[in-house]
């Protein structure tokens, strides 16, 4: 019989509903049980594309012992980290604290009553393997330990929620230019030089951090920057992390080549890339960066998109086997090429080139990878009978979640893409519309949705900092006025519902949740809206300046703890001592230089619309140069 979780809006909720386990929706009606029988409470939070979610759902939620010992002993709680980011982000900071490293999903958390956190746990095996514990023996424990000493558990979370409170004590950091150069010095002690990235495996994109790396390039020449963010982004694209076959990205790498990922696709991390390998294109006229940048948006137009929202996320698995739809046996790719007419010497070209063996690369299958990224004609050519082979799979299951930052995020990069390629301008204006119509509702920004359905839950910190530079790029690409009113609109309700004299929250419901400040997941919703700020500042009122160095002064220490984690604040940083150039005229005098910006080895251009006759040059307090043509103009910013 379905438990309550059959009327839950969430796909990943939706995913759970058959299980034997009393599961709640998180409510007031669980907690209120919870504290009126004096249960403790078990809280998993997931998303349904989560390979590592589906393998405890079938190994843990589905086993009757581990029912009846949740069912008799606790009230569960199911969360979609999608749908309440809020929720997410508290918890992890509570896995942080208690296991000193960052959590990640499924996230597992046992509360007291009273709902204060006491133990935290990633997934969590139904018998002891991987040095960890049990699910059944760790539920026998807490419970035995709550029996007979129901105070050990509260101490425990008294202690927790003591950790929890934020401190009020925040030294002041003197930031100058040279920021730049120590960023890239704590970045070049973490980087691969061989496989690209930074850090050790798992190997995850870190966009902002070479975004971060292709800005200090364009402003000091420094060639490591360059080198480490172009490097990481040719790694990235040879095959497992890219899809070679359909396109896109998935969401992380478990080995140190960017070989084998976890399977799933998630439209942040397509947006971001997408993003990046267009800077990257701006920054080195390199094409193959911007063909990538292009398969990524024809991907997600293509397969995770309707009427212009993107779907949230596809699933690692298919079928059960995870990976099932994405990789090769030998056999099944000799016949096809066989089939298709390709001679011998032509097959052991194409397998040659693609790295299909008969042992494979992934559980005896084969994962698609290149080692030069200019395909020539036998490669295309394997790829395109690749791609009829998979037409004959089922789809990875596709969560069709509308999440109002997510979609801004991608609706920001089709934008840089339609000033370089008009046939994505179409694409961005229909997405933008078709999101502001679904999630601004009676003035009122929401989170997140399902196509077709009415959205309720309030939009965070992220949905509005993601969506108000949505609209600036909306607006330097088309100089629509509607959409610089929206952004100012949105960054002022922010400043009403999140900000606190420096410090930004991400939520201030149920949980008061204190925005990150480095780009973890992805950057850091402070950080971007510090980046609105600052372009309001320059095009509407100079007040926006102040909150965003009060926002910077605030979260200065912790960026510099974790520098190179934190690439969107310092950007931002940057941006402050560079200024911006900003182009004024007449919509008609502006029109020519909208697609000839990017191309500028200056990172910071904004577009105005005034009343001059004449193209005016300007930084945050003068004016210093006019013009009547764009080459004029665009030369005296690069000299």
């Amino acid at each position: 019989m379905a438990n309550r979780l059959q009327w839950a809006q969430s796909p990943y909720l939706q995913q759970h509903k058959e299980q034997p386990i009393d599961w709640y929706e998180w409510g007031q009606e669980a907690f209120q049980r919870a504290e009126r029988e004096g249960k403790l409470i078990f809280l998993s939070i997931g998303y349904s594309s989560c390979h590592w979610c589906h393998v405890m759902a079938r190994e843990v939620f589905e086993n009757e012992e581990v029912a009846r010992l949740l069912n008799d002993h606790f009230i569960s709680i199911k969360v979609d980290r999608e749908e309440r980011p809020d929720i997410d982000h508290y918890f992890q900071e509570v896995y942080r604290l208690l296991n000193q490293r960052p959590g990640g999903w499924p996230l597992s958390i046992f509360m007291t009553p009273q709902g204060h956190p006491f133990f935290a746990a990633t997934y969590i095996p139904l018998q002891p393997r991987f040095n960890m514990p049990g699910f059944i023996q760790l539920l026998r424990n807490i419970i035995e330990v709550y029996q007979e000493d129901p105070n050990q558990i509260h101490q425990q979370a008294k202690e927790v929620m003591r950790f929890m409170q934020p401190s009020s004590k925040r030294e002041q950091v003197a930031f100058d230019p040279s920021i730049a150069q120590t960023f890239v010095a704590k970045t070049k002690a973490l980087f691969d030089p061989v496989h690209g990235g930074f850090g050790s495996k798992p190997k995850f994109p870190q966009t902002s951090t070479i975004n971060t790396l292709l800005t200090i390039y364009r402003l000091t020449k420094n060639r490591d920057a360059l080198e480490m963010a172009t490097k990481t982004l040719r790694e990235m694209a040879k095959g497992g992390l890219r899809d070679l076959v359909d396109g896109g990205f998935c969401r992380y790498s478990t080995d140190e080549r960017w070989l084998v990922p976890h399977f799933e696709k998630m439209t942040y991390d397509n947006a971001l890339l997408m993003e990046s390998y267009l800077l990257a294109f701006h920054t080195t006229q390199e094409p193959l960066f911007k063909e990538i940048a292009f398969e990524i948006a024809d991907f997600m137009v293509e397969y995770m998109s309707h009427k212009g929202l993107f779907f949230s996320a596809s699933d690692a698995d298919s079928q059960g086997e995870e990976g099932g739809y994405f990789t090769y046996t030998f056999d099944e790719v000799v016949a096809k090429l066989q089939a298709d007419g390709l001679s011998s010497e032509e097959i052991q070209e194409v397998l040659q080139r693609l790295n299909i063996t008969p042992e494979g690369n992934f559980a005896g299958k084969n994962i698609v990878r290149v080692e030069d990224l200019e395909l020539c004609q036998s490669q295309r050519r394997g790829l395109a009978s690749l791609r009829e082979l998979r037409q004959e799979r089922c789809y990875p299951f596709i969560d069709r979640k509308i999440i109002t930052s997510w979609n801004a995020m991608m609706i920001k990069s089709l934008y840089m893409a339609a000033r370089i390629e008009n046939r994505y301008f179409e694409v961005a204006e229909e997405s933008m519309d078709s999101l502001l119509k679904t999630m601004l509702v009676d003035d009122h920004l929401y989170h997140s949705t399902i196509i077709g359905e009415k959205p309720k839950i309030k939009g965070f910190l992220e949905d509005y900092a993601y969506l108000a530079i949505a609209l600036l790029e909306g607006y330097k690409t088309t100089l629509n006025e509607e959409y610089l009113a929206r952004a100012n609109l949105l960054v002022n309700d922010a400043l009403v519902e999140f900000y606190d004299q420096g410090k930004w929250y991400f939520s201030k419901g149920e949980l008061f949740v204190e925005a990150e400040h480095t780009d973890t997941t992805y950057p850091s919703s402070a950080a971007v809206m510090v980046e609105g700020m600052l372009t309001l500042a320059a095009l509407v009122h100079q007040r926006y300046f102040t909150f965003a160095q009060q926002t910077i002064d605030y979260y200065g220490p912790a960026i510099m703890s974790h520098l190179p984690w934190s690439g969107r604040f310092v950007t931002a940083i940057l941006r402050t001592f560079y200024e911006d150039r900003i182009i004024k005229s007449t919509p008609a005098n502006l029109a020519p230089c909208t697609p000839r910006i990017d191309s500028l080895i200056y990172p910071f251009i904004l577009l105005k619309e005034e009343e001059h006759e004449e193209l005016v040059l300007c930084d945050w307090n003068r004016c210093f140069a006019t013009a009547r043509e764009c080459r004029e103009i665009l030369g005296a910013i690069d000299g």
